[in-house]
């Protein structure tokens, strides 16, 4: 589908929409908005994140794969250019750890800007990194667990270095982990050992292993879905 780009301000159509975050330069921003957007509708957001050697674009063509009516989509993009792909288009990094503030203020503006102008439901915005872009999903999320509703990690692990956890406050974050059996980039055990210790921790994890490298499964963006539509039913039925 080709990128549409209107103001934020028009009706909304099904499709891919391309703006840019003050944050505090002009940073790109791409939306998918679901078929049939309702305005009254409170929707879930999925923040894409995507890895090294990749782009907003590349990684924004997950969310209809994911879902083409449950959830408003948005991908930043890393500002590091690591250069073009098989298809000669530029590709980017997210860099190092001292460049995190800057990342920080960057999706979190993101997320803002796309509050202002379609209706998320505040309490179900999910960060959901592949690769290299997992692991700045879990830094973020475990930073600041009350800004997010969870993570979902596709090929990737978390950040091996500096203090991550405050258990009293990460209990809420549910995760789901989805890896690749014979992904060499991300070894497995990696994924395990962000899996046993988010379990030991208390909080809600969920991790499926899948018949691939370090590329992403269709039965992996399947999963994402059922997992973010099964939190939403245990939400419902926690209802007085």
């Amino acid at each position: 589908m080709a990128p549409i780009k209107l103001p934020l301000s028009c009706r909304p159509a099904e499709g891919f929409y391309d703006s840019e975050v003050a944050a505090p330069h002009s940073w790109p921003l791409r939306t998918f908005l679901p078929r049939g957007y309702e305005p009254s509708y409170p929707y879930p957001l999925i923040v894409f994140l995507h890895g090294k050697g990749s782009s907003e674009e590349q990684i924004l063509r997950l969310a209809p794969r994911v879902s083409r009516r449950n959830y408003i989509c948005i991908a930043p993009r890393g500002p590091h250019v690591v250069g073009p792909d098989r298809e000669g288009k530029i590709t980017y990094s997210w860099g190092n750890d001292t460049e995190e503030p800057m990342f920080e203020d960057y999706v979190f503006r993101a997320i803002e800007q796309t509050c202002r102008s379609y209706h998320v439901h505040t309490e179900r915005i999910f960060l959901a990194g592949f690769r290299e872009g997992a692991s700045l999903a879990y830094r973020l999320a475990l930073q600041h667990p009350d800004k997010f509703g969870g993570i979902i990690s596709l090929n990737g692990s978390m950040p091996r270095r500096g203090p991550l956890l405050r258990l009293q406050d990460v209990r809420g974050l549910k995760v789901m982990i989805g890896h690749g059996i014979a992904n060499s980039v991300v070894p497995l055990s990696l994924a395990k050992q962000d899996y046993r210790l988010f379990y030991a921790a208390g909080m809600s994890v969920r991790m499926t292993t899948y018949p691939t490298t370090h590329r992403i499964h269709v039965d992996m963006l399947r999963d994402v879905d059922q997992w973010l539509q099964d939190g939403i039913s245990e939400e419902y039925d926690a209802l007085p």
